[in-house]
């Protein structure tokens, strides 16, 4: 998604953000991120807040909804939504500022530090709301025929652990952008987090011996990795097949062969 500067947003946006932040001193847009028309850190007189919005009637608006309505559930490692409000046309969220940059898949102790967080989170039981998408639902159409429910479960997760969502700063990781929270089974998020370990250049193996530390992957049985595995592996292949960004084929690559490497690999649990 295109995105635009804090100050080109339309007047009465802005000046229903200033109702919240008091007069906005400057702005400074941010980089990272895919999901959002504005990101920008705001100096206003209350302090600084971190805003971020996407057009009303724009079709990934829904994804604005779920931050919102998860964000009383999250544990402490995530920022804080401290309001929320619709004007100009615009759908916008102001979170408390987390002083940190993005995480260095590569750096083991940024790795440490993500794990801590995934632990943390896999602490939450989902929340009972409607926006909350279920992952046996959401992944049914790229599911072996009878393996989707496989997927069930109560725990809340993130399920798109891109570097960029996450920030390291006063020495924790920080899980950003909630943008598709699900309901599931706790192994899925440890998964999604090996395909994006890979994609930072580590092997299957060693992507696998990062997320063996979260106990629920260890408690997975054969048959839920396989299935998921299977399903993550089809999903990225169509993402990539329908807009082949090199980052979006890289990450079907890295689906395919940890697959591949789950089939060889007898303790791959």
């Amino acid at each position: 998604m295109d995105r635009i500067h804090y100050d080109d947003l339309p007047q009465a946006a802005r000046q229903a953000v200033e109702i919240q932040t008091g007069r906005i001193k400057g702005a400074r847009t941010t980089g990272g991120g895919i999901n959002s028309g504005v990101a920008a850190v705001l100096d206003g007189e209350g302090g600084p807040v971190f805003v971020k919005g996407i057009p009303r009637e724009h079709p990934q608006a829904v994804s604005q909804a779920r931050e919102v309505a998860v964000a009383p559930y999250l544990p402490a490692a995530c920022p804080r939504l401290l309001w929320h409000l619709e004007a100009g046309g615009w759908v916008l969220l102001g979170y408390e500022v987390i002083d940190g940059r993005h995480a260095d898949y590569t750096d083991s102790g940024d790795l440490v530090l993500v794990l801590t967080a995934l632990r943390e989170l896999q602490e939450v039981t989902a929340p009972d709301v409607p926006e909350l998408k279920r992952a046996e639902q959401r992944w049914t159409a790229y599911a072996d025929e009878g393996t989707a429910g496989l997927f069930a479960g109560t725990a809340l997760l993130h399920t798109d652990w891109a570097p960029h969502n996450v920030l390291i700063g006063d020495g924790r990781a920080h899980l950003i952008d909630w943008a598709w929270p699900t309901q599931g089974a706790g192994f899925i998020d440890p998964h999604v987090l090996a395909v994006r370990l890979m994609e930072a250049g580590h092997s299957a193996g060693d992507a696998v011996t990062w997320v063996r530390r979260i106990m629920s992957w260890r408690e997975a049985g054969r048959a839920e990795l396989d299935a998921f595995s299977v399903t993550s592996m089809r999903m990225w292949r169509e993402i990539a097949d329908n807009d082949p960004q090199p980052w979006k084929v890289t990450m079907a690559g890295c689906a395919a062969e940890l697959r591949a490497f789950l089939l060889a690999s007898s303790w791959a649990r």
